[in-house]
């Protein structure tokens, strides 16, 4: 399946040692999913990263955070967006993803915050919003 995997989700896996985002992100390393990225996404991703108070409780250092973001940046579908179609959904910064998915056709967005898609003014058919826990059971 092409997914889009949000950050929250990588956040997620990063701070649980067990649980539906970690099993996402396991299964894209498998090569179960197909996760796409592009620049604005990618951008996120490290900013995150770069944040060390969020990762106060988490059990891997800094370098393995981004080794971490390596392997699965490997395994992702650069994916460019040569149009905006600006969904307008409540969380202006989310819309890029939107974006991204419709970009490079994928089935899914994987998120464990769906209540920021849920009233866009623009909507496409075919792409869906599961959280981690949905996404897991489909497969």
């Amino acid at each position: 399946m092409v997914i889009v995997v949000d950050t929250s989700v990588f956040v997620a896996a990063l701070l649980g040692p067990e649980g539906p985002s970690r099993e996402v992100l396991r299964q894209c390393l498998a090569g179960k999913h197909q996760p796409l990225m592009g620049t604005a996404l990618f951008c996120e991703y490290e900013a995150l990263l770069s944040r060390e108070g969020l990762f106060r409780r988490c059990l891997l250092a800094r370098a393995e955070r981004e080794d971490l973001l390596d392997a699965f940046l490997s395994v992702c579908r650069w994916t460019r967006i040569y149009y905006r179609w600006r969904p307008n959904i409540p969380d202006e910064g989310d819309n890029h993803i939107v974006e991204l998915a419709v970009a490079g056709s994928a089935e899914a967005i994987v998120t464990r915050n769906p209540r920021d898609f849920r009233t866009p003014e623009l909507w496409f058919p075919g792409l869906r919003v599961l959280g981690p826990e949905a996404l897991i059971k489909e497969v």
